[in-house]
């Protein structure tokens, strides 16, 4: 029998291995690659971190790699996160992280240089340019967004999606993709605009101002 779980419930199970689908992004069901997350960042992480300066937020931090790499490195950061999971996790690394939503009241508002969102964080909650614009807020005059973007030629768009496990599925949350061809459109909405973008291997990330 199938159990229904909320997404925080269902993602925490796949933070402690539990294998799960991600059905409603693509059109079948994709791997959530929980445990890629779970290892220490690679170098092309460590490319896109090269964008974060000075105190940085992580939000959506999953298990911590990137907040744990950013601390690594000198560098003032704090993850956060809804799921209580990864918090732990990101904690357990040695990183400083908070259950939080990023709609929700956060500490040093307004006096964060950079936020990041890597993993395709940038689809949280389903409406990229009202999180964006949460994000300039959070940010000082002088901040810069680092943004993890799908590659050219994936249209921008916005989907039910759900987390299914071989016993349980998620109930359906909003999410959206924002690729390299949309993000300026998407980011002037924003009231931001694209520095630039770049490409360290298969992956793609843009510096929004």
């Amino acid at each position: 029998m199938t159990v229904v779980a909320s997404f925080r419930d269902a993602f925490a199970e796949a933070l402690r291995g539990q294998p799960f689908n991600v059905v409603g992004l693509q059109d079948g069901p994709t791997r959530l690659p929980a445990e890629r997350w779970a290892q220490p960042a690679d170098a092309d992480d460590r490319g896109i971190l090269g964008f974060c300066e000075g105190p940085t937020l992580d939000v959506g931090c999953g298990p911590g790699r990137m907040t744990r790499a950013l601390a690594e490195s000198g560098q003032i950061v704090l993850g956060i996160d809804v799921v209580g999971e990864a918090v732990m996790q990101t904690r357990l690394r040695g990183a400083a992280a908070l259950q939080r939503d990023v709609f929700a009241s956060l500490p040093a508002e307004g006096r964060w240089r950079t936020a990041l969102l890597a993993d395709g964080n940038v689809g949280i909650g389903g409406e990229p340019v009202v999180l964006l614009q949460r994000l300039r807020a959070l940010l000082d005059r002088d901040g810069r967004i680092v943004v993890e973007l799908a590659e050219p030629g994936v249209e921008a768009r916005t989907v039910w999606a759900e987390l299914i496990s071989a016993g349980s599925r998620s109930k359906r949350f909003r999410w959206a993709v924002v690729g390299v061809d949309d993000i300026a459109t998407i980011s002037a909405e924003a009231g931001l605009e694209v520095e630039a973008v770049h490409q360290f291997g298969t992956r793609w990330c843009g510096v929004l101002r």
